[in-house]
């Protein structure tokens, strides 16, 4: 019996020693690899009359699944931190990923330390479903969700197998927009988690740059030292230890200090841009939502100002009831025969160490299929988080179009650059 046991524990002993030789070696594969992904800017022609923080414009990647590898499409959320997928056929999705036609595919139990600890940061607990096994929810800030259980799977990225990756294989769901779902398989999470897509690979940062002039862009896992990308500012990551009720300890926070339109600099305290003692009012990078969105004070605040300074060239849109996405309420009315906007000042939001200026047609969104006479509708493209419940402040991919974004996770800090995504994408081969 105890020479039984005793080969039981050695067992066990070995293979945990070689799934840490196996970690240790993708961290160290991942330290020193780049891998170059295209990107692209998927757009619903007829958006829904209700904010899609997750489904109205999204940046989504393509890559292969499971054993033998089946091709699917994700939504790249710097904001979530579990990647999902569609297992489920229904009459809307396109594209499903089918566990049964997998080799590589294992459904992860309750007891499983993975489902028990690994999952600590979900905005809601995992349960334990009808057959044992780890069973998550998801929502997101538009009413969406989507269930199922968490599973281990190969993904293939570039020309890189990462085996036991774990995601969620989703069977059920209810969304705000259907029609946009239906042209992805689910979403790949990459925000700080333990659970996060960037961080089950090992890469210290990763990069994106999201083209203004088409819909390419380009993913890079890795170092981006390229000779002709200069200039990176940075600004360090907001580090909380402490649980707060209100605080996405996962999320990539900054420091936003201020906000100035041309060289006017709003005239509020720093402290209103500053989280509360509960941990609301944090500032978030996320790729998951398109426009920017502010916490009331500071919106009517940059909302009064930029309309001072625009009432000589711009005609607002007066109608109370028309609220872009149920935030933005600030639109103008542009002749349809105009071909371009006229001169705009530069936003410019003030994070420590670093800015980023939001400038020209970043500033204004034209409405699809919305008009006044003969005038179309723009909209102005920071929006009321007030309006939508949402205690944030949230900084989307709109105003991050043609600036490579990195995520330096090992150094704690998020660095951008202005440059034409476009012109970037043709000298890494990507979208040429």
């Amino acid at each position: 019996m105890e020479i039984f046991i005793s080969s039981i524990l050695s067992s066990r002993l070995l293979l945990f020693l070689l799934s840490q030789l196996f970690f240790f070696f993708t961290f160290c594969l991942a330290s020193t690899q780049t891998i170059i992904l295209p990107l692209k800017t998927q757009v619903l022609p007829k958006p829904s009359g209700k904010l899609s923080f997750h489904h109205n414009v999204s940046l989504t990647v393509s890559l292969t699944v499971g054993s033998p590898p089946q091709p699917v499409t994700m939504v790249l959320d710097t904001g979530s931190e579990l990647s999902w997928l569609h297992c489920k056929k229904a009459p809307n999705f396109h594209s499903v990923f089918d566990p049964l036609r997998s080799t590589s595919y294992s459904p992860i139990p309750c007891t499983s330390p993975t489902c028990r600890t690994r999952t600590r940061d979900f905005p809601i607990p995992v349960s334990c479903d009808q057959k044992k096994l780890c069973h998550a929810v998801i929502s997101y800030a538009d009413s969406s969700s989507t269930e199922g259980n968490l599973a281990s799977e190969t993904f293939h990225i570039g020309n890189s197998a990462m085996p036991g990756t774990i995601f969620g294989c989703m069977d059920s769901g209810f969304s705000t927009n259907t029609d946009e779902d239906s042209k992805t398989t689910g979403l790949i999470g990459f925000n700080r988690g333990s659970l996060s897509f960037v961080t089950q690979m090992g890469f210290p940062k990763f990069s994106y740059c999201i083209s203004g002039q088409d819909s390419s862009g380009i993913l890079l896992f890795g170092e981006s030292s390229f000779s002709w990308l200069r200039g990176l500012k940075y600004t360090p990551l907001v580090q909380i230890s402490t649980p707060l009720p209100y605080f996405d300890r996962v999320a990539y926070t900054v420091h936003l200090e201020g906000i100035k339109v041309a060289n006017s600099v709003l005239q509020l305290p720093k402290s209103v841009y500053a989280p509360d003692h509960t941990g609301a009012g944090q500032t978030m990078v996320d790729s998951g939502t398109q426009f920017t969105f502010l916490l009331g004070p500071v919106y009517t605040a940059l909302k009064n100002e930029f309309l001072r300074q625009t009432k000589a060239s711009l005609k607002v849109l007066e109608d109370p009831n028309f609220v872009f996405q149920g935030a933005m309420d600030l639109c103008y009315r542009v002749p349809l025969t105009q071909r371009s906007l006229p001169a705009l000042p530069t936003v410019t939001l003030m994070f420590r160490g670093a800015e980023m200026s939001v400038s020209a047609e970043r500033l204004l969104y034209r409405v699809p299929g919305e008009r006044r006479g003969s005038d179309s509708v723009y909209c102005f493209t920071f929006g009321n988080s007030d309006l939508l419940n949402v205690e944030a402040y949230i900084i989307g991919h709109h105003h991050q179009q043609n600036m490579w974004m990195e995520f330096d996770l090992a150094k704690s800090r998020v660095g951008f650059a202005e440059v034409r995504c476009d012109l970037a994408g043709q000298r890494l081969g990507v979208g040429a």
